[in-house]
């Protein structure tokens, strides 16, 4: 696939507010060279549609430039100025800004960009679509995805990931699975079906990577599988059921674009995953692996146990359980320690020797951190991270740039802290007569 940022024009830009100008690495695109550029381009295009008044554009502004910059000669990066072109954000179907667009093997079928804003989001979400073409193109499929009965019956060179059910199979894979299953119901005759196919493959593949096969995306020839036609209520076609344990079916009313197909598949696999785990920082291992698979990872540090007692802790880290939950959908990583026990990775996120228990959000590939101002409490919580998932919130640098060295400590074992026993002194060969009575 490819990204196609709309860009605009360079001197509207300077006047306006100042946000690319010729220097960048962003081409700016209007209904004159769009076709020119993009369509008819063999290139993956990311391209932004953006109004110069609109503050979300302005704040994508310099991770649009990097990303630019970064995939120069890759992929190509644009904009376009939806405001004063109406017609060419009308085209695609712009009704908000920014929107970013793919266009890739396929530039008739423009995909959305769903990702984060940041020029590392933007450039991973690019190289994904780039190798999504290139394998592509390697297999045969220079204009997408095959289409039509014959390559869902015979595979046609494409390795589908749509799993073909039929009456027999369908209770043994469907209801009695874990997993949450979407089911299209189709014909073979059906035009909106073959329409659709492509579309069901691909976002196929990409739920299957996405959500490590917990979500599922099948097929039903329901004019061969007549059984489950009438069970299920089908008269049109295409009809889309979704099936999740212990529910009855549902009827899937999403658009029927892949980009649609997968946002759908993501809210499924999110509502039904557990929570994260909350982890205890016993290694570096436990934070790098935790902080570097996430977008964000939490971390908390709790007063000592001799502070708070076994009840007093848990029902910290109840609070962060909640929270973990609340905010599951946002698949950031969740980890705590003890005060003291990591007094480096305190001193690098300015929380050191006071305040506890405290928080703060780090973003491992920035290496930069946001510290919770209010109250360790669920609504102080979730305003903090409120505040995150939308972009705001003062951030500062992880002391050193880098995680500090991290100690190897003894996991808590659940139970109330004890004082260190002191040793017995022996004082028995003391004799206090010797001593000065003043000095007593």
């Amino acid at each position: 696939f490819a990204l196609v940022l709309g860009a605009v024009s360079c001197t509207l830009f300077l006047a306006v507010n100042g946000l690319y100008s010729a220097s960048d690495d962003v081409i700016e695109l209007t209904p004159t060279n769009f076709n020119r550029e993009v369509i008819q381009s063999e290139s993956l295009w990311l391209v932004e549609f953006y109004a110069p008044w609109c503050g979300h554009c302005q704040r994508l502004t310099p991770e649009w430039k990097k990303a630019a910059t970064a995939l120069k000669g890759v992929v190509k990066v644009g904009a376009v100025d939806a405001d004063k072109h109406q017609s060419l954000g009308g085209q695609y179907g712009v009704r908000g800004f920014p929107t970013i667009k793919i266009f890739g093997a396929n530039k008739n079928k423009a995909e959305d960009y769903q990702g984060g804003r940041t020029s590392e989001a933007i450039v991973d979400a690019a190289l994904s679509a780039l190798r999504s073409l290139v394998k592509d193109r390697l297999s045969g499929r220079s204009g997408g995805y095959s289409s039509g009965k014959q390559s869902r019956e015979s595979g046609g060179g494409d390795k589908k990931d749509v799993i073909e059910l039929t009456d027999d199979s369908f209770d043994k894979n469907v209801l009695n699975s874990d997993d949450v299953w979407m089911v299209e119901f189709y014909a073979p005759w059906c035009g909106h079906c073959k329409n659709l196919e492509p579309e069901w493959a691909a976002a196929a593949t990409e739920v299957k990577e996405q959500t490590k096969g917990k979500v599922k995306l099948a097929a039903v020839d329901a004019t061969v599988n007549q059984m489950l036609a009438s069970r299920y209520g089908i008269r049109g076609f295409p009809t889309i059921k979704i099936f999740q344990k212990g529910e009855d079916p549902a009827d899937y009313e999403g658009g029927r674009t892949r980009s649609d197909i997968i946002a759908r598949a993501l809210d499924l696999f999110s509502d039904n995953a557990p929570p994260p785990e909350l982890l205890e920082i016993i290694s570096e291992d436990v934070l790098k692996s935790t902080c570097d698979a996430h977008q964000l990872c939490i971390i908390s540090v709790l007063p000592h146990i001799l502070d708070t007692g076994a009840s007093g802790r848990n029902s910290y880290l109840d609070v962060m359980l909640k929270m973990a939950e609340k905010y599951k959908k946002k698949m950031w990583g969740w980890l705590w320690t003890e005060a003291g026990a990591q007094s480096d990775l305190e001193s690098s996120l300015g929380i050191g020797g006071f305040g506890y228990p405290a928080m703060a959000a780090v973003n491992a590939r920035k290496m930069k951190f946001a510290l919770l101002k209010g109250s360790f409490s669920e609504q102080g919580i979730n305003e903090f991270l409120r505040e995150l998932s939308v972009g705001r919130g003062s951030t500062a640098p992880v002391g050193g740039g880098a995680f500090p060295k991290i100690n190897v400590v003894e996991p808590w074992d659940g139970k109330d802290g004890e004082l260190p026993v002191e040793d017995d002194i022996d004082l028995s060969d003391v004799d206090l007569d010797d001593w000065d009575k003043d000095e007593l």
